[in-house]
């Protein structure tokens, strides 16, 4: 009976490798991916170990020159839109077999003294580390637009919410300028996620590095590297550049989740916060009057999703042997591609819904006005005219809310002094000090967010000095990703150079 079933399996699969279904679901897509993000890498790593096993000494100009003849006429066109060839493990050994029948058995030599591991290692942080910076840049053209919308809403006066209850007065560019500060630390946890992974791998060889001369310094110079994994098991085995990277990725997209649900409420009729622009909304089917905004929506769930592919990198590794395994290899890589190019999408979106939407102000500032969320200021103002404690003061101004909310009243113009005096009689057995004019100004919402001047606060002047130094730190995070990305390029244009002089030579 297991014979029967085996051979029906063989019959169907083949019994040579790969097997019909490990092609499918392994090797196809892993030899897919390898073509769209590796390519290039790989063939620079190329590049490098050759110009450095020659500078060794390891092989002779000569054999270099042959080579590197080879390798500089690889066509990186055919390769990126060849069909994966069972023959062939995968790219790596596609393009070793075709450089040896290129340049002769001499360019088995290219191979001395690393291995697929520390090479695969090398070229997934070298992918990494592009979409890192790809994020970042978003990130930073995120902030900037966020700031520019921050300065036209310094006097946009607003209520702001805690534990979803209205709390107290403050602008729109208070809130905004917490999501830049948010998006400041995102951006710092990016930074630091690429400094673990722009690191080198080369030279580990297979596990315990090798008994050739080689220079691990010169191979981190030649592909824009920062550092060296120093131990060569770490470098074929860690897998928390990977991980670092992923909870960067789902932190950043949950930060921006909870902004994205407060838009969401806010863009509902109730709320009537702002107007989308055309562009982001969608009409019903049935209902004329609907302008539903799909496209904060869609940020919500792809937000969503964001998380889940991140969360799937890191259940993916957990529990793994620490030693060379796949489960860090092909199968995980593209799921931290994926949430990063998406991640990127979600910025550029939100950054354009953010800039073309219509801030219903004066709906704001009457809603403002017309809550009792100003009433910590007058508790405050009381403290300082009538010189009592601010439990005192507290409690005149609670019973004050009371007894209009027992009378049926909702609105803040129904505060009279009168009405707290009558209070302060009973608590403090005399009249208040203060005129009913400094009572009455106590009470505007712009009174409330304009003496709120210390660091940190709404008011107009501080939060333009906050926005400006946001903006110097802006200015010195471009440098240093124009920095990383400068150095990338000077590497892949210094490596050219030297397959095109092995070519002449």
């Amino acid at each position: 009976m297991i014979r029967n079933f085996k051979d029906r399996i063989n019959e169907v699969e083949g019994e040579e490798f790969p097997s019909k279904t490990y092609r499918r679901m392994v090797l196809q897509p892993a030899y897919d991916e390898a073509k769209k993000y590796f390519l290039h890498s790989m063939i620079q790593i190329h590049a490098a170990h050759l110009k450095m096993l020659e500078e060794q000494g390891i092989v002779s100009p000569e054999e270099a020159a042959t080579i590197g003849k080879a390798v500089h006429a690889l066509d990186v066109d055919y390769y990126s839109t060849d069909h994966y060839n069972p023959l062939f493990e995968d790219l790596f050994f596609r393009i070793e077999h075709d450089l040896i029948e290129d340049a002769g058995e001499v360019a088995g030599n290219l191979h001395i003294a690393r291995s697929r591991n520390d090479m695969g290692i090398a070229i997934y942080r070298m992918t990494l580390r592009k979409k890192l910076l790809e994020l970042m840049s978003e990130m930073l053209a995120l902030k900037d637009a966020l700031l520019v919308f921050c300065e036209a809403h310094l006097d946009t006066v607003m209520i702001g919410y805690t534990h979803t209850q209205q709390a107290q007065p403050t602008t729109l560019a208070h809130y905004l300028k917490a999501v830049i500060d948010q998006l400041g630390r995102d951006f710092k946890r990016a930074q630091s996620a690429y400094g673990t992974v722009n690191r080198s791998s080369m030279g580990a060889a297979a596990l315990t590095t090798t008994g050739f001369a080689i220079n691990r310094e010169r191979m981190r110079d030649l592909l824009a590297f920062d550092d060296i994994i120093e131990n060569s098991w770490d470098a074929v085995a860690s897998a928390d550049y990977i991980t670092e990277s992923a909870s960067a990725v789902q932190l950043s997209a949950l930060n921006l989740g909870r902004t994205v649900q407060d838009f969401l409420t806010w863009a509902t009729q109730e709320f009537n916060v702002f107007t989308l622009a055309n562009p982001y909304v969608q009409i019903s089917s049935i209902m004329p009057q609907k302008r539903n905004p799909v496209s904060i929506e869609h940020m919500r769930s792809l937000l969503s999703s964001v998380v889940g592919d991140t969360n799937t990198v890191l259940t993916m590794i957990h529990n793994t042997p620490f030693g060379d395994i796949v489960d860090t290899e092909d199968d995980l890589q593209p799921y931290l591609w994926k949430a990063i190019d998406r991640l990127i999408g979600i910025y550029q979106l939100f950054g354009s819904v953010v800039l073309t939407m219509d801030v219903n102000k004066d709906q704001l500032l009457k809603r403002a006005e017309g809550s009792f969320a100003n009433v910590t200021e007058l508790a405050d103002t009381l403290v300082r005219s009538e010189g009592i404690s601010f439990r005192q003061s507290h409690q005149i101004v609670s019973n004050c809310v009371k007894a209009l909310a027992a009378a049926g009243e909702d609105s803040l113009s129904s505060l009279t002094w009168r009405l707290a005096n009558d209070q302060a009689r009973l608590i403090l057995k005399r009249d208040l000090t203060i005129s009913a004019l400094d009572f009455q100004t106590a009470l505007r919402p712009q009174h409330f967010v304009s003496i709120r001047t210390i660091y940190g606060g709404p008011a107009a002047e501080t939060m333009k000095a906050s926005i400006e130094r946001s903006k110097e730190v802006a200015k010195e995070a471009m440098q240093w990703l124009n920095e990383k990305e400068r150095a990338i390029i000077d590497a892949e244009i210094q490596l050219e150079t030297f397959k095109a002089n092995w070519s002449d030579a």
